[in-house]
């Protein structure tokens, strides 16, 4: 298979110097953002994307209210200087509209919105920067802010993105791998083992899907990994904050070590 540039050398190395299967850094921040009930900034590399979750609020409209579930409403924004093309896009953008979608229906049958019946939960997206993988950066990102804001789910969502060079599988790709490679993207719940999303940005020959779908899935547990030692950190925090100034009665520390059980099953 003749590319335009060198994916995957004779060593073995990709063009950015990782492994097949290596993953780029990921970095996760949980630290609250103005008045969002959950904000989460998650890097993938060089990608970058902040979420802020607003509710379980009232609904705004009446005409959109369910009376037996929440509503859910995903808002995506894409920075000017987000990529190296200097392109303003408008939220009526197809690709816009596209991303805002997948989240959506991603996290749909994840959040249990059957507990906050006449409420409406905002999900707003903002892409800082992209260098490949951004649908995944948006859903990872999406998890972890929900999370943060309290917002009852069945598990986090991992999402990772894959390609095949030549008879290679990659993961977690780059612009310049997205660029050239035919990719797909896959979210699933860990603890579950359900596949949330598949998505499929070019042609894969269905010879090769099955494989890297699995170290796609694989992947997302190593992600899994990562977003649970965030939530737990931020949780920990939270803890330690409301407990300050208190004497910490034994009931007090009974109720405590229930809390972080609670949230080592998470």
């Amino acid at each position: 298979m003749s590319s335009r540039i060198e994916i995957l050398n004779d060593g073995g190395y990709r063009s950015d110097g990782r492994r097949q299967y290596e993953l780029r850094s990921i970095d996760i921040d949980m630290s609250p953002q103005g008045t969002a009930d959950g904000c989460a900034v998650v890097s993938h590399g060089l990608t970058q994307v902040q979420v802020c979750v607003f509710g379980p609020r009232e609904a705004r409209k009446r005409a959109e209210t369910l009376h037996d579930r929440a509503v859910l409403n995903v808002e995506v924004g894409v920075l000017p200087f987000s990529a190296g093309e200097r392109r303003r896009r408008g939220r009526a953008d197809r690709r816009i509209l596209e991303l805002a979608a997948s989240i959506k229906s991603t996290f749909e049958p994840v959040i249990q919105t059957s507990l906050y019946p006449r409420s409406q939960i905002d999900i707003f997206v903002s892409v800082l920067a992209q260098d490949g993988g951004l649908l995944q950066a948006c859903i990872n990102a999406t998890s972890v802010a929900l999370a943060s804001a309290g917002i009852a789910l069945g598990d986090l969502v991992c999402a990772v993105s894959g390609g095949v060079h030549g008879t290679f599988p990659l993961l977690d790709l780059s612009a310049l791998e997205e660029g050239d490679l035919p990719n797909v993207t896959v979210a699933i719940t860990p603890r579950s083992g359900k596949v949330t999303l598949v998505t499929l940005e070019t042609r894969l020959h269905v010879d090769r899907f099955g494989e890297v779908f699995a170290r796609a899935c694989e992947a997302g547990r190593v992600i899994h990994t990562e977003m649970r030692r965030a939530v737990r950190a931020r949780t920990s925090k939270l803890v330690d904050a409301m407990g300050a100034g208190t004497k910490g009665t034994g009931e007090e520390d009974v109720e405590r070590d229930v809390l972080m059980s609670e949230i080592n099953d998470f």
